[in-house]
């Protein structure tokens, strides 16, 4: 596998489960992930997650590049969906871990927020079409 196939599957990999992280903590009902033992893994995969959407369009491009993908046109295309929604899922994933309090509550809303979950469907076919 290329380095960049890599870094794509390992993006993905990274984005898939911070979500999977998100929703179990989103259904503990903390109104504070403060003083908690998952609080702290909370911040944690949100940096985790923040590192791996910053980026994940130009790496997705590149890979696609490098490996000549067909059609070429239309993966340029899907490259402008991701990077639009990757773009507006890195500034809600950064405003939520920028706050001091994070509850349950404010996860849950970030999983069922409209450009997380576009981003998530962008690269659960993503995945399936270059095969990572």
């Amino acid at each position: 596998m290329s380095s960049l196939r890599d870094d794509v599957k390992s993006r993905i990999d990274t984005i898939e489960e911070s979500y999977e992280f998100f929703l179990a903590f989103a259904a503990q009902g903390l109104t504070s992930d403060q003083g908690s033992k998952t609080g702290g893994q909370l911040r944690i995969f949100l940096g985790k997650c923040e590192g791996a959407v910053d980026g994940l369009a130009e790496a997705l491009r590149g890979l696609v590049a490098e490996e000549s993908l067909e059609p070429a046109s239309t993966w340029g295309e899907v490259h402008d969906v991701v990077a639009r929604d990757a773009s507006d899922t890195l500034s809600i994933v950064r405003l939520v871990a920028a706050q001091a309090s994070i509850s349950s509550q404010l996860i849950d809303n970030l999983n069922a927020n409209i450009h997380f979950r576009a981003l998530l469907t962008d690269l659960f076919l993503v995945d399936e079409l270059i095969g990572v």
